[in-house]
């Protein structure tokens, strides 16, 4: 697909319990979006909120005529979960250019038009807010640390802020790999590993980054495991011998070392033969695995 400039702009937002927050979102992208020499739409997601989210809302939009007819409201009966959301408001966008953010107030969607037009501009596939590391909760700054590292050097690039949740990117990209995109919160961090793996254009612009309103769903422990097992699915997907070598080299060089540690004399009485085997072997297995998966990956691409 050829790119373009586009002079119209979707911007959706997933809501699931903000109640104390939807609302000021609304008004903050309306308030900087009509004078704007942008067309956009507005699409809110509430994800099965069991608080007042989608009486807020609608609230709103029969108190704000003027701007009403460019926002537009989806309902998940049950709550379906933060990517499912993105998705189902992606699917109903009317244009090609895509703007998510969230509704807890936490990113500034006053710069929303200035990225847009760097978007537009160098005709970037993403352009991505880069939020501040030094405002991020500081029991998160270890697990961050990791994953972004981990992704680093999956990916072979430098990625500044795998899961910033103000983006702008292309419809038909996202659409393309929705089926390898869950419902959780990997969303973000998926599209940001496809990009990145798959040559796109990406660039970060540093923004700031607010103290949400409400109570935050992120689970630390169970995300971050989450997030690991995403990143290295994903590039496994594109690049699996970036996963594969890795592996089977961990196993060929402790088959080795116990070896020369075996015949040393140190640690064993006698030669632990089968399992220096057993490793050596599942490090050929590995290998061969991976090379396997490789050859159906550029195949399918």
């Amino acid at each position: 697909m050829s790119k373009g400039k586009d002079k119209e702009l979707s911007i959706v937002i997933p809501a699931y319990n903000e109640e104390g927050g939807i609302v000021g979102t609304i008004e903050a992208i309306t308030g900087v979006m009509e004078p704007a020499e942008t067309s956009y739409e507005l699409v809110i997601v509430n994800d099965g909120s069991s608080d007042a989210t989608g009486k807020e809302i609608q609230k709103y939009l029969s108190n704000h005529p003027d701007v009403a007819g460019r926002i537009s409201l989806v309902e998940h009966k049950h709550n379906r979960g933060y990517g499912a959301s993105l998705k189902t408001g992606i699917r109903a966008a009317k244009n090609e250019a895509i703007c998510i953010t969230d509704a807890d107030g936490t990113y500034p969607n006053h710069r929303i038009p200035e990225l847009f037009g760097i978007f537009n501009e160098k005709n970037y596939d993403m352009v991505v807010g880069k939020r501040s590391f030094k405002k991020l909760p500081t029991l998160t700054k270890p697990a961050k640390w990791f994953i972004t590292s981990l992704a680093n050097f999956l990916v072979e690039d430098r990625i500044p802020d795998i899961n910033s949740g103000l983006r702008i990117f292309r419809r038909s990209i996202a659409v393309e790999f929705f089926p390898i995109i869950c419902d959780g919160f990997s969303f973000t961090t998926t599209i940001t590993l496809v990009m990145f793996s798959n040559g796109y254009q990406v660039h970060y612009e540093p923004i700031e980054y607010f103290k949400r309103k409400g109570k935050s769903k992120i689970k630390p422990f169970r995300d971050t495991i989450n997030f690991i097992q995403l990143i290295i699915r994903t590039v496994a997907y594109f690049n699996p011998l970036k996963v594969f070598v890795p592996v089977s080299l961990l196993l060929f060089l402790v088959s080795i070392a116990l070896f020369v540690i075996a015949r040393m004399g140190i640690l064993f009485a006698e030669t632990p033969n089968d399992t220096i085997t057993i490793l050596f072997v599942g490090g050929i297995q590995i290998l061969a695995t991976g090379m396997l998966a490789d050859m159906i990956a550029k195949k399918k691409s």
